[in-house]
C-alpha cells in the first residue's frame, strides 16, 4: 500500500476531538508512493529534536520527501545557524523569518500567515512538529486549518502548571495533533487523561537522545573545557532562561544570589542566553556575578560544545528542560530550579532532583551533591539513539 495510503488509512480511525474531522484529511485525489513531509523548527531546542528525524527520513526518500521549515523564531547564528552546521541538518527549505517585535500576538499572526503560504505552495501529506515553542503550537494550528495532518514528536509532557508558557503550546498542540509520539510511558498515561485514543498515542523514546548519541563523541574532542579554562569534573554549568525566573526580581535575585554562593564550592560557567543578560543588565544583577571570581559569564554555545560541557561537568544546575533529560543519559548530576518539571522520568530513574527557587535551599543541595553525589540513576526505556527510526516506521 502507498504510504500516503496507509497514513490516511490509519488517520481515517482517529477521533481525537470534534475539531478533528479526520474522516479523509489527506486528499483523496493523491495516490502517489512518496509521503511528503515538513519537519517544523522554530527555536534552539528544536534543532536537535528535528535533526535525527530528518535523516532517517531522509534515507528512505523511496517513502519520504521531506522538507525543513524554520520559522525564524530563534535567528541567530549563536542560537541557530550553528545548530543547522553542526547538526548537519543542511540550509532549511523554508526559512520564515519570523518577526519579533511587537508580542506573541503579532509573531503568532506572521508565522501562521507565512507557514500557510509554505502549505500552499507544498501541499504536504503531514506536518511534524517537536516539542513546546510557540512555534510549535503555532504551524500545529495553521496545518489543522488547511485540514493537513499534524504529527507531534514529544507528545504528552506535562508539568501541571498552566502559567508556564510551554505548557499551553504542549496542551494545545496535543489537542490537535493526530499522531502523537510520546517520550516515556507518563506521556502516554497524560494523554489517556486528556481522552487521546490509544492508537493515536506511538511510544518512540526520545529523539534528543538519539542527537546525544550520534555526537558525544564527536563532543569528546571539543577544546571548549581548555578555552574555559576548565577541567573534567571540576565546575558546575549553569543555565538560566525560563520566563518564570526571569520576570520576578525577586526570584531572579534569589538565584544570581544563590550562583554567588555555589561558586565558593566550586567554579561556574554560565553560557548566557541573550534574553537573560538583557535582564541581568536591566536588574543590574549581572555586576553581581560578574564579580565574583569564580563564575564565568560565557556566550551561548552551540550544540557539539554544550555536550561535551554537560558530559563533563560535575554538576548541571539549571532551568531547562532538555539538560533534565541529557544529564540523565550522560550520568551527570543534575538540581533543577523549578517547582515542577514535564519530565518527571528524569527525577524517577534519572539523575534529576528539583530544588525550587529559594537560594538557601538550592545553595544547600548544591553543596551536598557536591560533597556526597546522588544515587546512580537509569536509563529510561526506548532512550537508546533509535526513536527517529521507530518514527519514521510509524509513517511508512
Amino acid at each position: 500500500m502507498p504510504a500516503s495510503s496507509r497514513l490516511r488509512a490509519q488517520l481515517s480511525l482517529l477521533t481525537i476531538s470534534p475539531a478533528a474531522t479526520l474522516s479523509d484529511p489527506l486528499d483523496p485525489k493523491r495516490n502517489r508512493q512518496i509521503l511528503k513531509i515538513l519537519l517544523v523548527a522554530g527555536a534552539r531546542p528544536n534543532f536537535p529534536k528535528i535533526a535525527p528525524i530528518a535523516a532517517e527520513l531522509r534515507r528512505h526518500p523511496e517513502h519520504f520527501e521531506t522538507l525543513v521549515v524554520h520559522t525564524g523564531q530563534h535567528y541567530d547564528y549563536q542560537l541557530s545557524g550553528i545548530f543547522f552546521e553542526e547538526l548537519e541538518l543542511g540550509p532549511p527549505d523554508h526559512f520564515l523569518q519570523a518577526r519579533s517585535d511587537g508580542g506573541r500576538a503579532l509573531q503568532m499572526a506572521d508565522v501562521m500567515s507565512k507557514f500557510d503560504g509554505v502549505l500552499q505552495q507544498e501541499k504536504p501529506d503531514l506536518v511534524v512538529v517537536v516539542g513546546d515553542v510557540v512555534s510549535t503550537v503555532f504551524c500545529s494550528l495553521g496545518a489543522k486549518m488547511r485540514d493537513i495532518p499534524v504529527a507531534h514528536v514529544e507528545a504528552g509532557l506535562r508539568s501541571g502548571d498552566r502559567t508556564m508558557p510551554e505548557e499551553i503550546n504542549r496542551v494545545a498542540t496535543d489537542a490537535v495533533a493526530d499522531l502523537l509520539f510520546t517520550t516515556d510511558a507518563d506521556g502516554d498515561e497524560n494523554l489517556r487523561a486528556e481522552n487521546v485514543p490509544a492508537h493515536c498515542i506511538h511510544r518512540v523514546g526520545n529523539v534528543m537522545i538519539d542527537t546525544l548519541m550520534q555526537f558525544r563523541a564527536k563532543a569528546s574532542n571539543a577544546d571548549v573545557l581548555q578555552r574555559h579554562g576548565l577541567s573534567p569534573r571540576g565546575y558546575v554549568l549553569v543555565t538560566l532562561h525560563r520566563q518564570s525566573n526571569l520576570e520576578d526580581v525577586d526570584v531572579l535575585g534569589g538565584l544570581v544570589d544563590a550562583r554567588v554562593r555555589t561558586a565558593a564550592s566550586s567554579p561556574l560557567l554560565f553560557p548566557v542566553h541573550p534574553g537573560t543578560r538583557k535582564r541581568l543588565e536591566e536588574t543590574g544583577l549581572i555586576s553581581r556575578l560578574q564579580a565574583a571570581e569564580q563564575i564565568q559569564l560565557a556566550e551561548p554555545v552551540g550544540y557539539v560544545d554544550m555536550l561535551c560541557l554537560m558530559d563533563n561537568a560535575r554538576l548541571a544546575l539549571v532551568d531547562s528542560g532538555g539538560i533534565q533529560e541529557e544529564t540523565t543519559v550522560l550520568g551527570v548530576p543534575c538540581l533543577t530550579m523549578r517547582e515542577n518539571t514535564e519530565r518527571p522520568v528524569t527525577i524517577t530513574q534519572g539523575t534529576n532532583v528539583l530544588v525550587g527557587v529559594d537560594p538557601d535551599h538550592i545553595v544547600a543541595e548544591t553543596r551536598r551533591v557536591l560533597r556526597d553525589g546522588i544515587p546512580p540513576g537509569r536509563i529510561p526505556d526506548l532512550w537508546d539513539g533509535h526513536s527517529a527510526e521507530r518514527i519514521a516506521a510509524v509513517l511508512r
